[in-house]
Order: structure tokens, then C-alpha cells, then sequence
């Protein structure tokens, strides 16, 4: 009986480290936006400031990476260079299409976990969790896709967006196998060093700065690396440990629901009765996916 209450709440952490990375993620637009620097650049001190915070206290907490299985920290190192080419496609992607078209594109993350989930490690998701996820993105569309309804045609800076969510899906179905071997501060620290490495080859190969930018932009590099990265992607570490990837990604959809919200103090934005309502159908899918067999 005692023991009860403690399994209870240790269950409930998986779903809490989804509501902290939802919010923290929510940031990220906002921060890309602020910083103004090129799309690898900024992903570039986003990890690398991210990994000056975790990497001390991934070795402190388990040793050196020479102690660590290796099957982990193979899938971090795959992860964290998908990572690096999400986050570089996307916020190139930002600066080349509505920061809105860019968010939704990206968000069709969940689509491509499903099907891997699917396809190739066989899950049972049944015909709820299809409707479930048909709603999350309808949401999603209602939130954020005003600009493309109006307009429905692809640029490049869309397809942008496409291409990083396939590669944003990947994370998230190598996170969920890496984690079966590494904790989550190591896999989230040793994804991060990958992701930082890859991002500053990218960008020096496409000649762009790496000093000179203005107050401003870096705090919003600090702010992306310490509230999005330290914050939300060590809190979806931890939910993808426990929980599947096809679960977790489509809860992460809440990201654009949390950044109309927070453009409204933030940017100065409005959001329409249809965006409203869109973030609530978003919620009611969440909650269906994760009521779902």
C-alpha cells in the first residue's frame, strides 16, 4: 500500500518530462527568430553551448564515454547528426518561408513516426490512434497554417521544413532506442557533441560567420541553448526512456500550440477564433493518442 503512491507519481514523470519539453520546444521559433543568424550557425551555438552545460555533468554522473555501451552511444552520435540536420534544415527553412509554414511542415514529424513504428518495428497502432493523430495534425493546420491555406503552393523554404521533419522523426525513433542503453543525460549529452561538430562543418563549408553579431542574438543563442536544448530535449530524453516514440512524438505537436501563445506577448501576434480552436482539437488528440490501446 505504501508503495503505491511512489509508482504512482514515478509513472507520471515520463508524461511531465513531455509538458516541460513541449514548453521548453514551444521557445524555439521565437529564439530563431530573435537571432536573425543563419539557419547552422544558430543550431551551431544552440549545441555547443547546450553540450558546455551537459557534457560535465553526463561524465560526472557516469564516467567517461569509454565506460558507456557501446550500442548507445552509437545510436547518439547517429541521432545527435540527425539532430544537427533537423535543426539546420529547419532554421534555414524559418528564413526563407513564414516562421508558421516552417512549424507545421516540421510538425509532420509525428506522420513519419507512426509509419517507422509500423513499418519497421511492427507496433499495434490501431484505428484510434490514426484518428487520434488525423486530429493532432488538423489542429495543427488550424494553428498554423493560415499563411498556406490561403496560398497552397511548396517553396523551397517549405520543403526545407519537409526534409528536417523527416530527419526530426529519425531523432526521435533513435532517441527511443538509445535510450534502452544510455541514460538520458548521456545520450542527450553525447547527440549534442555529434550535433555540434556536424553543424560547425556545415557551417564553415558555407563560408558563414561565426563572430560579430549583436547582443541580441546571442541571448537568443543562450536562450535556445539553455531552454531548448538543455531543458526540453533532456525532458524528452527522459519521456522517450519510458515511453514509445509514437507516442511521444505526436504529444510534441502542443510545441506550436505553446509558441502562437507565447507570440502573442512575445511578437506582438494575434490568433483567430479557427487558431483557438485548432488548439484545442491539437489537445483532444494528445489525449486520445495516449488513451488509445
Amino acid at each position: 500500500m505504501n508503495g503505491s503512491p511512489r509508482r504512482s507519481s514515478r509513472a507520471a514523470l515520463p508524461y511531465l518530462g513531455i509538458a516541460i519539453g513541449v514548453v521548453a520546444l514551444g521557445f524555439s521559433a521565437i529564439f530563431v527568430r530573435w537571432a536573425g543568424a543563419p539557419g547552422p550557425v544558430t543550431g551551431f551555438y544552440r549545441m555547443s553551448l547546450a553540450s558546455v552545460v551537459l557534457v560535465p555533468f553526463a561524465l560526472a554522473r557516469h564516467g567517461g564515454p569509454a565506460s558507456w555501451p557501446r550500442a548507445g552511444l552509437r545510436l547518439a552520435l547517429l541521432g545527435g547528426a540527425f539532430l544537427a540536420i533537423d535543426i539546420a534544415l529547419w532554421n534555414t527553412s524559418v528564413g526563407m518561408t513564414s516562421a508558421a509554414n516552417a512549424t507545421l511542415f516540421a510538425n509532420t514529424a509525428p506522420l513519419w513516426v507512426a509509419l517507422a513504428a509500423r513499418l519497421l518495428f511492427h507496433e499495434r497502432l490501431g484505428g484510434r490512434f490514426w484518428v487520434s493523430l488525423i486530429l493532432i495534425l488538423a489542429g495543427a493546420v488550424a494553428v498554423l497554417g493560415t499563411d498556406f491555406s490561403r496560398h497552397i503552393t511548396l517553396g523551397v523554404g517549405d520543403l526545407l521544413a519537409v526534409a528536417a521533419s523527416l530527419f526530426y522523426a529519425g531523432y526521435y525513433v533513435l532517441t527511443q532506442a538509445g535510450r534502452r542503453h544510455l541514460a538520458s543525460l548521456a545520450y542527450v549529452a553525447a547527440a549534442g557533441i555529434a550535433a555540434s561538430l556536424l553543424l560547425l562543418v556545415i557551417s564553415l563549408l558555407a563560408g558563414f560567420r561565426l563572430t560579430g553579431y549583436s547582443s541580441q542574438t546571442w541571448l537568443a543563442f543562450l536562450g535556445l541553448a539553455l531552454i531548448t536544448q538543455v531543458i526540453g530535449y533532456l525532458a524528452v530524453g527522459y519521456a522517450l526512456g519510458h515511453l514509445r516514440a509514437s507516442l511521444v512524438a505526436p504529444t510534441m505537436v502542443g510545441q506550436p500550440v505553446v509558441t502562437a501563445l507565447l507570440a502573442i506577448p512575445l511578437l506582438g501576434e494575434h490568433l483567430a477564433p479557427v487558431q483557438w480552436l485548432g488548439g484545442a482539437v491539437v489537445l483532444l488528440g494528445i489525449y486520445l493518442v495516449h488513451r488509445s490501446p
